[in-house]
């Protein structure tokens, strides 16, 4: 059973973090809706990467992740959160970190997976957020 937007959403609040941020990054498209959440709960400045490497049912769409938008920010001195929803292999997380090497700080997030923080760290995970008949009755 997949958990609840709020069961999420309450574990993302209740979150604590070692280290003050001053930027939000989220990669596009997972990332969006984690780092709304968290800009929220943080209030900080919120900014975005557009990596992208899988489709929508998480098969690889090319070799590598790839940057597809120039920055749109200067990373330099910055304290960044990096958001993403999953983080499966990393790969996408290890290219977002070279864009933004020149940051002063990097912490990761995900909602699902290997992070500096992560709210779950499970094989099967269903974002609620997706959930095509929750979807459907609206």
């Amino acid at each position: 059973m997949g958990k609840s937007f709020e069961e999420v959403l309450r574990r993302i609040w209740e979150m604590e973090f070692a280290e003050e941020f001053d930027t939000i990054v989220a990669i596009a498209n997972g990332g969006i809706l984690p780092a709304s959440l968290l800009n929220d709960r943080l209030n900080i400045d919120f900014q975005l990467i557009k990596i992208n490497f899988r489709d929508e049912v998480q098969r690889p769409r090319f070799e590598h992740p790839r940057l597809l938008e120039p920055l749109a920010f200067d990373p330099a001195g910055r304290k960044i959160l990096l958001v993403d929803d999953r983080i499966k292999t990393g790969s996408t997380i290890v290219l977002a970190k070279e864009i933004l090497a020149s940051a002063a700080l990097i912490r990761t997030f995900a909602v699902n997976g290997t992070a500096d923080y992560a709210v779950y760290d499970e094989a099967c995970f269903r974002f609620p957020w997706k959930d095509t008949a929750l979807l459907r009755k609206t």
